[in-house]
């Protein structure tokens, strides 16, 4: 059996998955393996093929079948997988500084490696979900986590850009004024912009920005009493989930701040399908609902033509990287004749 590893590499775990040519997943779930990335490239390549190992055993296949492998990280990085020079977050070791991952990963492993930023791999998974691997559709796809990553699929295909920087979609400045109830807010993004989506519409932004401003407004709520910002931001999903008047009010800016930032991309794009993903959305279906048709809320009045887009909620998050950065690779795999599919 020929198949393709996925391969999500981030800055403490490595994630993986398999994928035949039928486009069926072999391992269910997550599938992963500690990464050591600050222990340098030679480590981290390392722990990669030890990790495939332990995937390809878990899937009762021998590490041959293997003919191709997508990986996926975090950036910056080019668009065909070469780290800044100036460093990453994730990949703090000096070593890692204009570091050619998935050229050295292709000689470690002696398969042909195709690179994905993670944020390309999510949505074209959250694509592939909705439309498959050969569909001409076009999405809008946004992660929200710590900060907001995504993705924009045209016409099945990965928008990458001339630097690998296409689809940086946390960074798109949105009209946030129009926003209701946030009056004299100066979101900031950690990038030196004020007012883009990921300013608004992330964890580092319910930290940094909104609740500096509601707790004042709310001055007996416990996550005030906590006395520490960063620990009282990773409540608040929890708490808005479960009908918290103030942390609601917070998730709804910034479900108002999606609507305003997809309105832009219909307008740019006119796509099939907008996606959002992320730990933002690791909740219950209802509280999922809510938060789309307040996204829809705050998009501005649209053409009958565009108001019927649908939105989705990305399935399988914590996987989304791995087998988006597979399915990239078994699409190229099947184009260079490697006799998958």
């Amino acid at each position: 059996m020929k198949v393709v590893a996925g391969v999500d590499l981030g800055g403490t775990a490595i994630n993986y998955t398999l994928v035949n040519g039928q486009e069926q997943f072999l391992i269910e779930g997550l599938c992963e393996h500690p990464a050591l990335s600050k222990h340098g490239p030679d480590v981290c390549l390392q722990q990669i093929e030890d990790g495939l190992r332990i995937a390809v055993e878990k899937a009762g296949i021998p590490l041959s079948d293997v003919v191709a492998v997508g990986l996926d990280t975090p950036g910056p990085a080019s668009a065909t997988g070469v780290l800044s020079a100036r460093g990453s977050t994730n990949f703090v070791h000096p070593d890692w500084a204009g570091f050619d991952i998935p050229g050295n990963l292709e000689k470690k492993l002696g398969k042909p490696v195709n690179y994905l930023n993670d944020g390309n791999a999510g949505a074209l998974w959250g694509h592939f979900t909705i439309f498959g691997a050969s569909s001409r559709a076009t999405s809008i796809s946004v992660v929200i986590g710590t900060g907001l990553g995504g993705g924009v699929i045209i016409d099945g295909n990965v928008l990458k850009g001339r630097m690998g920087f296409g689809g940086e979609l946390g960074h798109v400045l949105i009209p946030y004024q129009a926003i209701t109830g946030i009056e004299g807010l100066k979101p900031e993004c950690n990038c030196g912009r004020t007012g883009d989506l990921e300013a608004l519409c992330s964890l580092t932004a319910i930290e940094k920005s909104l609740l500096p401003y509601f707790l004042p407004r709310y001055p007996d709520h416990g996550l005030g009493r906590l006395g520490d910002l960063h620990k009282a931001s990773k409540l608040v999903r929890g708490l808005a989930e479960s009908g918290d008047p103030m942390c609601t009010e917070i998730f709804r800016v910034q479900a108002h701040a999606m609507g305003l930032f997809f309105d832009e991309m219909v307008n740019t794009f006119d796509p099939d399908a907008l996606i959002i993903g992320g730990g933002a959305l690791e909740t219950k279906e209802e509280f999922q609902r809510w938060f789309i048709a307040e996204t829809r809320a705050g998009m501005p009045t649209q053409r009958r033509e565009q108001a019927d887009i649908p939105i989705y909620v990305m399935p399988n998050g914590d996987t989304a990287g791995a087998r988006g950065a597979a399915i990239e690779a078994l699409k190229l795999a099947r184009q260079s004749g490697l006799g998958i599919g």
